[in-house]
């Protein structure tokens, strides 16, 4: 059955039109004339049925369901956009996955390592974006997620790659003379916004007394109490996988015991089971998860 979708140019000559409240600069912006917008737009709301614009004279005047319109259109257009960029940014002799997962992750752990899944597989690009909570992965775009366990995936392929084990790290010099548990209590804590009781939770499970566990600034990432621990702002609870080369190059240390009971495991989240060996998604499993067995 044939859409009923407006053409294309009606769909731009409206999009400009409304952004810029003008027929005028509308068709300046698209390198038309003024009459040409116009008979644009007629005929994108003779196709609807809708007016969209009220006409005084010169000017012109968007009404309100040409504003929701406006707002729908403009946002499928970008889409459109990128979309295509996208597909002409594809390699032609190759393949790429698109792989949804946490920031921090990301920038910690996972692209160090991509060059290693580059020298095996140089024509796989892999594209990677951000996402903080879990979603519907059938349907996204994306071939795969590495995100934490979560009842939200459940009937989705997951395998289990790593677990995450927070652990109190500081710049040295914030130590001075006193190291060890003892003199946790004297420094600045710095928290993870998404988890404003992980210190107390900490405390509780080592025994170590804090008198006030949730004083101290807060970052919505673990990449930002990274960047403040290094700066020497203070003491972060973080996990041990995102800053082991701080911890052996001496950037950072870590003189009390770690947050056993507060951890998470990461996993890979597939939509399916995966199909036929050989396809970039089976490469790019087989890789993630054997390097997460050597971390």
């Amino acid at each position: 059955m044939r859409r009923k979708i407006p053409s294309h140019s009606a769909l731009m000559a409206f999009e400009a039109a409304a952004r810029h409240g003008s027929f005028a600069r509308a068709a300046d912006e698209l390198a038309l004339t003024e009459g040409a917008i116009s008979r644009q737009i007629g005929r994108l709301e003779a196709f609807l049925g809708v007016t969209l614009f009220s006409r005084v004279g010169n000017r012109v005047r968007l009404l309100p369901n040409g504003e929701r319109y406006a707002a729908q259109v403009r946002e499928s257009l970008d889409r459109l956009e990128r979309d295509s960029q996208y597909l002409m940014g594809q390699p032609s002799d190759g393949a790429s996955l698109d792989i949804a997962t946490i920031p921090t992750f990301a920038t910690r752990w996972l692209i160090p390592r991509l060059p290693r899944f580059r020298e095996k597989h140089p024509n796989i690009i892999v594209h990677l974006a951000e996402r903080m909570e879990p979603f519907v992965l059938a349907g996204s775009g994306f071939d795969a997620a590495i995100h934490f366990e979560h009842p939200a995936w459940t009937g989705m392929k997951t395998l289990r790659l790593l677990h995450e084990t927070l652990v109190p790290v500081c710049h040295p010099a914030l130590l001075g003379d006193g190291e060890g548990a003892a003199s946790l209590d004297d420094l600045p804590r710095l928290h993870r916004r998404q988890n404003p009781d992980a210190w107390q939770r900490y405390a509780q499970e080592t025994g170590i007394a804090l008198t006030n566990p949730a004083v101290g600034a807060r970052y919505d990432l673990h990449s930002m109490q990274i960047a403040a621990a290094l700066a020497g702002l203070g003491v972060a609870l973080v996990p041990r996988l995102y800053i082991e080369a701080e911890l052996a190059e001496g950037r950072l240390v870590a003189p009390w015991p770690d947050g056993q009971s507060i951890s998470k495991t990461f996993c890979l989240i597939l939509p399916e089971p995966i199909g036929l060996s050989g396809t970039p998604i089976q490469a790019f499993v087989e890789w993630v998860v054997d390097e997460a067995k050597g971390s």
